[in-house]
């Protein structure tokens, strides 16, 4: 029985024994940080079956707990909030209960899995600043449920077709004289998103020449030589015409590189791929089970919807009038794909911008409504845009923030920082270039993630490689000094006999916020928030560093003291790396 739980039998039993009265439920919440005390009990909503004053309820209740409850050593009453205060052994009994902080907190795996969506790129352009908030955010949430006892597919669906896929290859047929990521030494995403953003400019031209002999702006984009060109490639591809599938091959193969490069610079990956080119066409026949089902009906011109008027949303289309799809069949099908792949799946959290909310409404609500079990279990993880100083991005006009380009301003950034601290002097040349990289990249990492996903978030480079305050490299220096703590300690091996320890305040808050550790994992799980991790790591970091300047360590001539602080310090480095971990960040050993 966890210790919560006690207690609400022994507040209900106390309340029968003053006051003869059943209390129904009990109210329990951290103590705030302003007061004495670890959990409180919130006196008011008893007054529904107790009538009294809320200060001296609360005072007689406190008085049963200390007499009754081993763990409780004294508590105090502010207004209608009975503070309850744990003793130190308590603490001391959990700390040395622990064998192994590194895996502290992580839940067994279970049966049933959970499929992450993320990343799911288009093959005509490198990743950018929005996808690698993307990734990130797909990434932490797999890594978080695994922890909290999920097994997890991590996938994505990549947008290999389509007239955007047919603009990059027809500007590199008519453009490129036979351009090679080798030939030119670009990653092969970067050359054909240069392609992409080529087309786009000799297709403004033609629309202006077209325009100067009195066309229409509509009728110019229509009429464009290179655009007519590019649908009929699209055409061609669908009919499966050798000579074009062979091209786009060549050039998806050329991306795929380059996106595997940037996945493994960022430090994320995948356990399954899905293809547009392959799911495009699957769904129909869903479509056709929803028909007879009566979830989907037909209008005079072929074309079949969804009425979803009555749960608040609108009619959907799913089939054109002609029988091809569109995205929502599609999606559709991928769904009901992906549960007949992996029959062990059942929830899947779908990362993707905030610009398609509407879309995974209705995606989820057709599906249950064609009674799919799982569909119960689908999670939109939406996230807002991710905005520079400088303003707005777009791949079409070539202003995006490329990925690749990000991470090394991020290292070069970490660099120049790290070097004007001059604290890295031994290190060799190699292990400076990983420092630094470990840093940028945590510095990155961090400001994305400590943001709740749903808020748009601005992104200042120099800001998140601040070596203070709420960012990844302090985290990541507090590791390096408790790492710095435990090679001076080397010797210091002894055992702690709790028995021994008198607990200074700090260590007690410590104990306190390593103890809530699984707590913040499957509150995070719950939530899709790696925000929840973050800022977990963040408050025990800040506590570790209040402790560090007040309390002794290593020159203290205690050596009980000394054994239970180097114990103390190397559990909140095992949990820092753990948590950062599942933030996809690495800490350095020394920094």
């Amino acid at each position: 029985m966890t210790l919560q739980e006690t207690l609400e039998i022994k507040i209900k039993e106390a309340v029968k024994s003053i006051y003869d009265t059943e209390l129904p439920s009990v109210e329990l919440q951290p103590t705030r940080k302003d007061f004495e005390g670890d959990i409180t009990t919130v006196v008011f909503p008893m007054l529904r079956v107790v009538k009294g004053n809320p200060v001296q309820i609360g005072e007689s209740i406190g008085n049963y707990l200390v007499e009754n409850v081993e763990e409780i050593e004294k508590f105090n009453v502010v207004q209608g909030f009975l503070n309850i205060v744990l003793s130190d052994s308590y603490y001391l009994n959990f700390f040395n209960s622990v064998t192994n902080f590194s895996t502290y907190g992580k839940v067994p795996q279970g049966s049933e899995a959970l499929m992450v969506e993320y990343s799911s790129p288009n093959t005509n352009k490198p990743l950018h600043l929005g996808h690698v908030r993307n990734v990130l955010l797909g990434y932490s949430v797999s890594e978080i449920e695994k922890a909290a006892g999920k097994k997890v597919y991590k996938t994505q669906i990549i947008n290999d077709r389509g007239i955007h896929i047919c603009k990059s290859m027809l500007a590199w047929e008519k453009f490129g004289n036979g351009e090679t990521p080798e030939s030119t030494n670009l990653k092969g995403d970067k050359l054909v998103g240069n392609y992409y953003v080529k087309f786009d400019q000799e297709y403004k031209k033609e629309i202006v020449a077209l325009k100067a002999e009195g066309k229409t702006e509509d009728e110019a984009k229509a009429q464009a030589p290179l655009m007519l060109e590019a649908q009929n490639m699209l055409r061609k591809w669908e009919a499966g015409d050798k000579e074009t599938v062979d091209l786009w091959s060549k050039m998806n193969g050329w991306v795929y590189e380059g996106f595997e490069e940037t996945y493994k610079s960022i430090g994320v990956d995948f356990d399954l791929y899905y293809y547009e080119s392959d799911t495009y066409l699957l769904g129909k026949d869903i479509i056709d089970e929803g028909l007879k089902k009566g979830v989907f009906f037909k209008k005079d011109d072929g074309s079949v919807w969804c009425d979803l008027t009555e749960d608040g949303l609108d009619e959907k289309l799913v089939l054109r009038s002609d029988g091809t799809a569109v995205y929502m069949t599609q999606d559709l099908g991928t769904a009901v794909q992906r549960v007949k792949d992996h029959q062990d799946v059942g929830g899947m959290i779908y990362t993707v911008g905030n610009e398609q909310d509407y879309h995974f409404k209705v995606l989820f609500l057709i599906l249950k409504k064609l009674g799919y079990k799982w569909a119960e279990n689908l999670f939109h993880l939406s996230y807002g845009m991710v905005d520079l100083p400088s303003g707005k991005m777009k791949s079409r006009e070539g202003t995006v923030v490329d990925a690749d380009d990000l991470i090394a301003q991020m290292t070069a950034t970490a660099r120049e920082i790290s070097e004007e601290l001059g604290k890295i002097d031994e290190f060799s040349d190699e292990e400076k270039e990983v420092l630094y990289r470990t840093i940028g990249l945590g510095a990155l990492k961090y400001y994305i993630l400590k943001v709740d996903p749903k808020k748009r978030i601005l992104f200042n480079p120099e800001e998140s490689v601040d070596f203070q305050g709420n960012t990844g490299p302090f985290i990541q220096y507090t590791y390096a000094r408790i790492q710095s703590i435990l090679r001076k300690a080397a010797s210091t091996s002894k055992s702690v006999d709790s028995s021994e320890v008198t607990m200074h305040p700090k260590e007690k808050e410590l104990i306190k916020i390593i103890k809530q550790y699984p707590e913040a994992i499957q509150l995070a799980a719950q939530n899709y928030s790696p925000a929840l991790i973050a800022n977990y790591t963040y408050d025990l970091v800040k506590e570790f560093n209040s402790f560090y300047q007040n309390v002794p360590i290593l020159a203290t001539d205690n050596e009980v003291e000394k054994a239970f602080r180097v114990k103390l310090s190397a559990a909140v480095g095992e949990v820092i790396k753990s948590a950062f971990a599942l933030l996809g960040i690495q800490v350095p050993e020394r920094m």
